[in-house]
């Protein structure tokens, strides 16, 4: 069980909260902070959670969330990527022949990579009440994106709204039934819904004269609600953010979370080190990679971010329709900055399986030697001294094989080869040979092996 924020923390965090509703206008903030899967930090500024109210909000407090919705859409094709279902190379026309932007691909919407247009057409989405698949098919007849597709970062939520019909095809499901069963159930993410549920807050544009609170409609977004329909909580929300970073409390494999968080396309004025992944924002600073996103729909706007190496993560909710700037980044720094994150506790390792066993110890591509060694969920390779590439393997289909997780050779084949009497020969990898003695002349080394050997390998 995590701790709660130090005393000083917690001030220092309360004061990025109350800043930020005090500057920005915003009715009611809510606001966590999550570690080693906890709420361990939450607070509530603003009363005006409801139009006359005077009560703060609290972690249990629903406020739309708009685009990180767009997070959990991509959870649910990664799911139905791990089942077999699609691949990302497909084109949307494999699942949606007659819709818009058929030569897509799923990896292109994902990213907002697809060049296609950011809005629906028609009359704009987030204020409108919603159009089923056949009208969004309709508007788009015809339709050419507006980039080169793949060329650069493009946002789309058009390309969400698409997403999920996808979802709905593969899965024989709505999207909000697949997303129920298939993620918000299985998490415990009872307060995440398609519609508000009490106790929840009413979205504000606040006049920019008198103050005053001026609402906002709340349409149900029809086919686009897979980019920014959802209602949620900072406990939930905290859930959620576990579940982007740690396999162990998540619905997704370890390799779906990488490939989420995997940068795939920004744009081209980017100095910041931001890009975006597979339905995540991705940033790098100080060491750090942090994944998360922000929302706004009308009358609400919030933001979730999460640490990927410390697993500490962010929540600021609001009904405001603006203001809130880049409140969810300083507040996880504030966090990390004043209480850096312990290094997770070493357990020993149980029950090393024997093809394991063999593989570790000390090989050598060439004469530069790597030492292999078990973590008790995958294999790692690094060097035995000094800089060199560290790899992670992750056991393979086949037996002998093991699948690169991280490091040069991701993605690649580690084979266990053997001689005829079924000892263990060498490993080979993307061409490369690895022997426990240098240069071992009884494996098939690239090139053959230098004639001039020390006296111990003739």
């Amino acid at each position: 069980m995590s701790e709660p924020l130090l005393e000083g923390t917690a001030r220092a965090a309360l004061g990025v909260v109350a800043r930020a509703q005090a500057t920005g206008r915003l009715p009611s903030v809510a606001a966590g902070v999550v570690r080693e899967g906890a709420l361990v930090w939450s607070a509530g500024r603003g009363t005006a959670v409801r139009a006359g109210s005077r009560e703060r909000p609290g972690p249990d407090t629903q406020f739309k969330i708009g685009s990180v919705t767009k997070t959990m859409t991509a959870a649910l094709v990664m799911l139905a990527r791990e089942r077999g279902e699609l691949a990302l190379s497909d084109r949307v026309g494999r699942f949606l022949p007659d819709g818009p932007f058929a030569e897509a691909t799923l990896r292109q919407l994902l990213s907002h990579s697809s060049g296609m247009t950011a809005e629906p057409h028609g009359s704009w989405w987030e204020r409108s009440p919603g159009v089923d698949r056949a009208a969004l098919v309709e508007a788009h007849r015809g339709a050419a994106p507006v980039l080169e597709p793949g060329a650069q970062f493009h946002y789309s939520n058009l390309g969400y709204g698409v997403l999920g019909e996808v979802v709905a095809e593969v899965t024989g499901l709505s999207w909000a039934e697949a997303l129920r069963q298939q993620v918000l159930a299985p998490l415990g993410m009872q307060r995440t819904t398609y519609d508000q549920q009490a106790p929840h807050a009413e979205g504000f544009a606040v006049d920019a004269l008198t103050g005053e609170l001026v609402a906002e409609p709340l349409p149900d977004t029809g086919v686009m609600a897979p980019a920014g329909q959802l209602w949620s909580t900072v406990a939930d929300l905290a859930t959620w953010l576990t579940a982007l970073v740690d396999p162990d409390r998540s619905v997704l494999s370890a390799a779906s979370l990488a490939a989420m968080r995997t940068p795939q396309a920004a744009s081209p004025d980017s100095r910041d080190g931001s890009a975006y992944g597979l339905g995540l924002a991705t940033t790098s600073a100080g060491g750090r990679l942090l994944v998360g996103h922000g929302g706004s729909m009308p009358g609400f706007c919030c933001g979730v971010l999460v640490d990927v190496d410390s697993r500490v993560g962010a929540v600021v909710l609001t009904n405001g329709a603006y203001g809130l700037g880049g409140t969810v980044d300083e507040l996880l720094r504030t966090v990390l900055d004043r209480e850096p994150a312990l290094p997770r506790e070493w357990v020993p390792t149980r029950d090393v399986p024997d093809d394991v066993r063999e593989l570790l110890g000390t090989w050598h591509w060439g004469h530069a030697p790597s030492v292999m060694r078990w973590d008790g969920r995958e294999l790692r390779l690094d060097p035995a001294s000094g800089p060199g590439r560290s790899m992670r393997f992750a056991r393979g289909d086949e037996p002998g094989t093991w699948v690169g997780t991280a490091g040069y050779l991701t993605g690649e084949t580690l084979r266990a080869v053997r001689r005829d009497d079924g000892s263990l020969s060498h490993l080979e990898a993307a061409t490369f040979v690895y022997t426990r003695v240098p240069y071992d002349p009884a494996a098939p080394i690239p090139g053959g092996v230098p004639r001039e050997q020390p006296d111990r390998l003739r």
